[in-house]
């Protein structure tokens, strides 16, 4: 078993803020230590400890896979390296402590939520086409759109693939979030992944997209975190990855 060390440290050395910084919030009253709130002095065993900020769990990295998730900013390549010298998430994640890789795509044009990992397995799995894999975009199509097209949206819809074949999509849920002359606001759930679909979706029924923003993925949300920054999941977001790819 692992000797006791300062609960700052234990902080520090899981990734989720300096030494100076969990200072602060173990004197503002936000930490706890299972269950029982954190004093400046307390010491914690990395094994056993379980560790709150905010009501946050604090996750041990050392002790396993990396997960992060990305704001990832528009025109910006989810891929880790390019040829033509383009920016890519690599740029963003070259501080993140570990080599970790995208976990699916977000074509150049969006932006938002990316998921990204060490953890091979759990990336094959989130991406393998089988399952419900629900995945949340906000979505900002150019003009007034009407209820026809949005129930357009969220009916089947088979679009074609580069071989040429017809693919019948999984109907998709479509809430309207504002609507105004120069522009609609909708959110799109999907069931499943196809290439660059919500944009094949709108060209078919003639609609432009004006921004497209992937805001959750498998009980992972993006909250506040700013375009560009990436943070490292909680254990609960961790866990609910897991379930979700199942």
């Amino acid at each position: 078993m692992s000797e006791s060390i300062k609960l700052q440290k234990y902080i520090a050395d899981c990734g989720v803020m300096s030494r100076r910084a969990a200072e602060k919030e173990i004197s503002a009253g936000h930490v706890t230590v299972n269950g029982v709130p954190a004093s400046r002095g307390d010491r914690v065993n990395p094994d056993t400890a379980r560790v709150k900020i905010c009501g946050r769990v604090v996750v041990n990295r050392a002790r396993g896979h990396t997960y992060i998730m990305l704001n990832k900013p528009p025109c910006v390549l989810t891929t880790m390296k390019d040829e033509r010298g383009r920016r890519t998430v690599a740029d963003l994640v070259s501080d993140v402590p570990a080599r970790v890789y995208p976990v699916g795509r977000l074509d150049m044009y969006s932006d938002g939520l990316l998921i990204m990992t060490d953890d091979g397995a759990l990336a094959n799995a989130l991406c393998h086409p089988s399952g419900n894999k629900e995945k949340v975009y906000r979505v900002t199509l150019r003009g007034e759109a009407d209820d026809t097209i949005l129930s357009a949206l969220g009916s089947p819809m088979t679009i074609k693939e580069a071989d040429g074949r017809d693919y019948e999509l999984t109907p998709c849920e479509v809430t309207l979030i504002s609507r105004s002359g120069e522009r609609t606001v909708i959110e799109m759930t999907l069931h499943e992944g196809r290439n660059r679909q919500i944009r094949r979706m709108c060209d078919m029924l003639g609609v432009k997209i004006m921004r497209l923003t992937r805001i959750a993925e498998g009980g992972v949300t993006l909250g506040s975190l700013p375009i560009g920054a990436w943070r490292y999941l909680t254990e609960e977001e961790i866990n609910a990855l897991l379930r979700f790819s199942r």
